[in-house]
């Protein structure tokens, strides 16, 4: 039956939640003690520990510090960095992960990753724009967590995540083939490396080769035995060449000795002869203040997941995180870090109890650079070079790849698309590209919905049942009408009865088209009937033309039923006629 007649247009006014109520269901709870342990994850899992989780801890902790050393160095240089930055990046993100951390797996450090980023956007600026950078990442990164966006992330498919993720490994290890091979060049894009190395073809070192290539392999077999003990290799190599007084390898050359200071993140600088204000810095941070906070939280979140075990992962809490180390870590000259999946991996292999293991990381780290600075000189660049190639190789998905091929083939053109397009134009152009195709492909998913028809003969009349199988929004509004028409014109239909069953929604264009299409079958002297409409739908169409779907739905009632009596209210007037 329709609406009730008594119904009037209090029934059907569209209701919206007052800013109070809003506000309150916002806040509600906010400064509870449930909220409190939920924000300082520590205070959960510090009443119970053990002697033996602190002894697995540190174990943990040492094997991902023996990891990050290396690894902070190596990509300070990819984001064309001095090689202590990567250290100072790799030790405030420990101490804050373990306050307000809530995956014990997680370490928060310099990654690949964000490393070529930075580069692409600041590479050549200074160290200045690369801290300020990661003060902007954690500003942004921590309001998206407190404003619970962490949704955002959600309009990123797998599909793009694995073409964006595929093509960072390889425009990485493009850009590492010529410190492997000991030529000279900057550029850290995908096209520029390689036609760097064909222009500078005779200018290779061949110790430089053999070792870098060596390392490779070795890692490799290493990486198979679950064993990362790499820097024993570099060092053997790096004092043999000093032992002999000669240099057959590029090495890494001076770390400046020391911890970093503590200052607030460089808001002005002066390069050169020329002076920037922070607002200028921010122009030429450019669309890295999006780009930046958007992979971050995809990289720490997704990372999160992955060693979630099946618990649920609070996404708002770990941008949290994330976003009070970039913050902290600006004022120890840190460049922008989020959750590394190597290291990752190694914490969670070592047996890491909780994220007290990160203190210990943090710890040797800063050990690290107080002490052993002057040891890093002595490690070949092709060394480091070998590294980053070795783990670029695991960072190609070509198992998602065949997931996706196998699953939807048709997820297989975002994925690509991405992949060729952050080779070819950049990482972050690349990830808009596919982001834009596969929103493009769910659009036209969406308005082509798929319309179940059927014609049935009740009392010599043909009546055309339709029935849309998804919500109908504003670019399927004509479709369907184009559909409907088409079907009740090609088999000659008296009525049409539209089954709503598994529409919840309708926007104002899809109700007008309704209306438009209402308006030329009645001119056709045709009906058509809403049957099973919920009560929100009908609303929306009375608000578009009360007067029109007045007494055009129908709910719980069989077809013949509806069919029949509107039979019977139009004979009479046909008698008339």
């Amino acid at each position: 039956m329709p609406l009730e007649s008594k119904a009037n247009d209090e029934d059907i006014r569209e209701s919206f939640s007052q800013p109070m109520e809003i506000i309150y269901t916002c806040t509600r709870g906010f400064f509870t003690r449930k909220q409190l342990f939920k924000r300082l994850p520590i205070l959960q899992w510090l009443p119970s520990y053990t002697l033996q989780y602190l002894v697995d801890d540190i174990v943990a902790g040492l094997s991902v510090a023996l990891t990050v050393i290396p690894q902070g160095i190596a990509y300070a240089a990819i984001a064309n960095l001095d090689p202590q930055y990567g250290l100072y990046s790799a030790f405030m993100g420990c101490f804050i992960y373990c306050i307000v951390g809530s995956c014990k797996d997680v370490t928060i450090g310099p990654t690949a990753i964000m490393s070529l980023m930075i580069n692409a956007h600041v590479g050549n600026s200074g160290p200045e724009f690369a801290i300020l950078s990661a003060f902007v990442t954690g500003c942004v990164v921590l309001l998206l967590g407190i404003l619970n966006l962490g949704f955002l992330v959600q309009f990123i498919s797998f599909p793009v995540t694995v073409g964006f993720t595929s093509a960072a490994a390889i425009t990485i290890a493009s850009g590492q083939v010529k410190s492997l091979i000991g030529i000279s060049g900057q550029s850290n894009e995908f096209l520029d490396s390689w036609i760097n190395v064909f222009q500078h073809v005779q200018d290779i070192r061949l110790w430089d080769s053999v070792l870098g290539v060596s390392t490779i392999i070795f890692l490799l077999i290493l990486m198979q035995m679950k064993n990362l003990k790499e820097n024993i290799f570099w060092r053997m190599f790096g004092n043999l060449s000093d032992i002999r007084n000669s240099h057959p390898f590029l090495l890494t050359g001076n770390v400046t000795p020391g911890l970093p200071p503590i200052q607030l993140p460089p808001f002005s600088t002066t390069i050169g002869e020329q002076s920037y204000s922070f607002s200028e810095m921010i122009a030429k941070l450019g669309t890295s203040i999006i780009t930046l906070p958007l992979i971050a939280v995809l990289e720490s979140v997704a990372i999160a997941k992955a060693f979630s075990k099946g618990k649920p992962i609070d996404a708002t809490q770990e941008m949290i995180a994330l976003g009070i180390s970039n913050i902290a870590g600006s004022f120890v000259s840190s460049m922008p870090v989020t959750g590394s999946f190597t290291r990752s991996a190694v914490n969670n292999n070592s047996g890491v109890r909780t994220q007290l293991g990160g203190i210990t990381t943090g710890i040797v780290v800063l050990v690290a650079l107080g002490l052993l600075t002057k040891t890093f000189y002595y490690i070949p660049k092709a060394s480091l070079a070998g590294v980053i190639i070795a783990a670029m190789l695991f960072m190609v998905e070509f198992q998602a790849a065949a997931e996706i091929w196998r699953t939807k083939r048709i997820d297989f053109i975002p994925m690509m698309c991405t992949m060729v397009a952050c080779l070819l134009l950049g990482l972050e152009y690349g990830m808009i590209v596919g982001i834009g195709i596969n929103v493009c492909i769910v659009l036209y998913q969406i308005s082509r919905p798929s319309i179940e028809t059927m014609s049935l003969t009740i009392d010599g009349i043909c009546v055309l049942v339709a029935q849309p199988d998804q919500n109908l929004m504003y670019s399927s509004a004509e479709y369907l009408k184009h559909q409907l028409l088409k079907q009740a014109d090609k088999h000659q239909c008296q009525f049409i009865v539209l089954d709503g069953l598994h529409i919840n929604s309708v926007d104002t264009t899809v109700a007008k088209a309704l209306a438009s299409m209402t308006h030329d079958l009645e001119h056709s002297d045709r009906k058509i009937v809403y049957w099973k409409w919920n009560r929100s739908v009908q609303c929306t169409l009375l608000r578009m033309d009360r007067t029109l779907f007045w007494n055009t739905f129908r709910h719980e009632e069989s077809i013949d039923v509806i069919i029949k009596e509107l039979i019977a209210q139009q004979t009479p007037t046909r008698s008339a006629v």
